[in-house]
């Protein structure tokens, strides 16, 4: 007969006052969305318009190169204990959103253009979204600017190693820079307060030596788009809600407030 004794470490993170900044990339899925749109001599709606999110090709100098930070599908985040449990943080998720080219959709309304092979009143009718008549997307990006309020719950722990469960639920503006061209209009590309969005997500965080950390989230949310420029002139606008799901790994530091105590367990 024999003893075995193990010695278990779990890591009592005093976070209250502390700081973290995050920053990593996301990939992203939306269902089907009606789109509108608003101008002289127009206003019709597309129905269960499918699209896709635009990931960058896989590169070591497009992600991990600073110069080339902002060209793939990111998430920043600076975040604040409010005590050992909950934090506020404000964060960008920059998500990037491709209509579908040449997919058949559902129309309803009017285009009464002066000339065009589009003129016409629909009325439930299905049409082709060829190049020449609309292309729409927000690759530079669907960016949404949030504040968040989140939870941690520790889950697990051996010295210097740390597995956390992170929940939480956020709201913030949408910021596009849309590339959209619409019939024979010139586009407009700048960025622009389009509308709101929210979101709940859930993370698992594995925290290195009481400081570093990566981060995996999922997150599930709703956008409002009522200000979406499809022009450089004021009166083409168009409206959407998208319902979306995003996957993210993140890599974080966490800094300041009080130190940790390792509590050593038998």
């Amino acid at each position: 007969m024999f003893l075995v004794t193990t010695q278990i470490y779990s890591q009592a993170l005093q976070r209250k006052g502390k700081f973290y900044i995050y920053w990593g990339w996301n990939r992203a899925g939306y269902l089907d969305t009606d789109i509108k749109f608003t101008g002289a001599k127009y206003n019709f709606t597309l129905t269960d318009v499918k699209a896709k999110d635009k990931p960058t090709p896989k590169s070591f100098q497009t992600y991990f190169n600073p110069k080339y930070f902002t060209i793939p599908q990111y998430n920043y985040r600076i975040g604040y204990y409010l005590n050992d449990k909950y934090q506020i943080s404000i964060g960008m998720d920059h998500m990037k959103y491709v209509v579908t080219q040449n997919q058949e959709v559902g129309i309803d309304g009017y285009i009464l253009k002066e000339e065009g092979v589009y003129n016409g009143v629909y009325d439930r009718k299905q049409i082709v979204l060829s190049e020449d008549f609309l292309k729409f997307e927000h690759t530079d990006g669907l960016n949404y600017a949030n504040i968040e309020i989140r939870r941690d719950d520790h889950l697990w722990g051996i010295k210097n190693v740390a597995l956390n469960l992170t929940t939480g639920i956020g709201a913030g503006m949408m910021i596009p820079r849309s590339d959209v061209t619409l019939m024979t209009k010139p586009r407009n590309d700048a960025f622009h307060v389009a509308g709101y969005g929210t979101g709940l997500l859930v993370g698992l965080q594995a925290l290195f030596f009481n400081h570093f950390f990566i981060q995996s989230e999922m997150k599930l949310g709703y956008i409002r788009m009522m200000d979406i420029r499809t022009s450089p002139y004021n009166e083409d606008k168009a409206k959407q809600s998208i319902r979306y799901g995003q996957m993210a790994v993140v890599f974080g530091y966490l800094f300041g407030g009080k130190s940790i105590k390792n509590q050593e367990e038998k």
